[in-house]
């Protein structure tokens, strides 16, 4: 009897092992910038640990605020700015992130815990891109 139990979970799991892997987001980043591109993977790679996987926020050594039901989260140009340029103990991202990740994240953030639609919640690159501080000027601009 204890043969024929490995037997039959090795073929209770072989559609399974016949699958391709699906292609998943990374977990975690090598380097200066975020390689995740999906809102709710870039949620939790940036966000989840502070403001918790339930934006519910947290209280501690520091307090994290509540991203669930915050009135804020309604105005685009508040989170986008949080998100790209931080605010007091907030880092920003804004290096480290693309227009297309932070429209990502912050698009994720608005509809799960701003109970926006699909649509009202959407956050285009452009947008990220409008509320970007302008690039300094080039080292040798001033000698010139």
């Amino acid at each position: 009897m204890k043969r024929l139990l490995p037997l039959t979970l090795l073929l209770a799991l072989a559609p399974a092992l016949a699958q391709p892997p699906a292609a998943a987001e990374p977990r975690f980043s090598s380097g200066w910038r975020f390689e995740q591109h999906g809102g709710a993977a870039l949620y939790g790679a940036l966000c989840a640990a502070c403001h918790m996987p339930d934006g519910r926020g947290a209280r501690g050594a520091a307090a994290y605020p509540a991203l669930q039901g915050n009135p804020k989260l309604a105005a685009t140009p508040y989170l986008l700015h949080m998100i790209v340029n931080g605010n007091k103990a907030m880092p920003g991202f804004g290096r480290q992130l693309s227009d297309e990740q932070v429209a990502a994240v912050a698009s994720h953030v608005r509809q799960r815990f701003a109970g926006l639609d699909e649509a009202a919640a959407r956050v285009t690159p452009e947008e990220v891109r409008a509320l970007r501080p302008p690039p300094p000027p080039p080292a040798n601009a001033a000698s010139h």
